[in-house]
């Protein structure tokens, strides 16, 4: 946490929180990073499910090639924000009107899921032309990682045997223009298991693409980079990455590679930050109970993992009766939802936490406020603030 983001913490009222607090800087310079570690025949999109944040896509847009989204709310959305940047539009399900708009807007990319989808498209066209790139689920074992999407039996894209029948309705379709395929298999990759599922899924392409005569000069990878809740300071080796590509690239040399991250672009810049209502004691095991709960940051219910977090304490005690407080053991951070499963990390050990310090969650930029049943109990839902670079600057959205 940079000092700039705990200045503004400890400035915020009882009545702010809880409250998300992003670092801009921090974002930009990320993703600056990020895009300077690739080749240049890699383009990289910021894949909007992990967080559609107006002002997160605004950084953002400055730095990548374009966005991929999964709705048509999120086509809506993105295009409203920016009218022309290019949009790559995928996922499982797409209805009709939803592939009209995608048409009608203009996404630079439509991922096509299954040869009923693609037909499908061809219905609501009209006399608009699109690009398209077919979602292959190929026999590829990823290994061990977070969530496989692909290798197995999956709803997520064509076996490799369907897609001659999309090859002959394309053929049948002027208005379909294939530029080539995608293939995302999993996620929670570190950068060498990605860079080896690469590889692989590069040289079948090659390999299909030859064998049915077709210039192939596009494959998407998805995306997957590795984002470690449990050690925050390791991150996702971009500059391995980077220049493992450029080695694979070198071998393809018509071809562009494009990658779709999301999490791992957005994590490290949001703060969940809230305030200990009550410390209690039962049988046995200290219990922190805190404002807000997973109704606003879903992902440790969704990951069943520790949130990783940090005190912020405050000294200050209004009241005339003893501070409610655990001491060097194991504490249950929890939320106010009426339900055991409302828990952001699990007894994880603390030299001293009160009631009325305030924690703050890192690693809370995506998958977070935007996965959450904010309605549940209806509680009121937390604050967004935006902080740039010195002078310290914030909006509440």
């Amino acid at each position: 946490m940079n000092p700039e983001v705990l200045s503004h913490i400890d400035r915020l009222t009882g009545d702010d929180l809880p409250a998300y607090v992003y670092d801009l800087h921090a974002l930009r310079e990320h993703v600056r990073a990020v895009r300077a570690a690739l080749p240049e025949r890699a383009e990289l999109l910021y894949a909007a499910k992990a967080n559609s944040d107006a002002r997160l896509l605004r950084v953002l847009a400055d730095h990548v090639d374009g966005f991929e989204v999964a709705s048509g709310g999120e086509l809506g959305h993105v295009r409203a924000l920016f009218p022309d940047i290019p949009i790559a539009f995928g996922g499982p399900g797409k209805t009709p009107a939803e592939l009209a708009e995608a048409a009608r807007l203009g996404v630079s990319r439509l991922h096509i899921e299954s040869a009923h989808e693609l037909r499908l498209l061809t219905t609501v066209l009209g006399d608009r032309s699109i690009d398209i790139l077919l979602r292959v689920n190929l026999p590829l074992t990823p290994g061990p990682v977070a969530l496989v999407m692909g290798g197995r039996p999956s709803p997520f894209g064509l076996e490799p045997a369907q897609l001659d029948g999309c090859l002959a309705v394309i053929a049948d379709d002027q208005r379909l223009r294939l530029r080539g395929l995608h293939v995302h298999l999993a996620s929670g990759l570190h950068a060498p298991g990605h860079l080896d599922l690469a590889e692989d899924v590069l040289t079948w392409a090659r390999d299909w693409a030859q064998a049915h005569h077709i210039d192939l000069t596009e494959v998407n990878i998805g995306g997957g980079m590795g984002v470690d809740y449990a050690h925050p300071d390791q991150r996702f080796d971009w500059a391995a990455f980077g220049a493992g590509l450029h080695r694979l690239l070198s071998r393809h040399r018509n071809l562009t590679v494009r990658i779709e991250p999301g999490r791992s672009l957005t994590a490290y810049c949001g703060w969940y930050v809230t305030e200990v209502l009550d410390v209690k004691h039962s049988h046995g095991e200290a219990f922190a109970v805190l404002r807000g709960g997973t109704h606003h940051l879903r992902t440790p219910a969704a990951k069943q993992h520790n949130q990783p977090f940090r005190i912020i304490p405050v000294d200050t005690w209004p009241h005339p009766w003893p501070r409610p407080q655990a001491r060097r053991e194991p504490v249950t951070l929890v939320g106010q939802l009426c339900t055991p499963k409302d828990v952001l990390a699990h007894r994880v050990p603390v030299r001293q936490l009160r009631c009325g310090d305030r924690i703050a969650f890192a690693m809370a930029g995506a998958y977070a406020w935007n996965i959450s049943h904010h309605d549940f109990l209806m509680h009121p839902a937390p604050a967004f603030r935006h902080l740039d670079k010195a002078p310290l600057t914030a909006d509440v959205s």
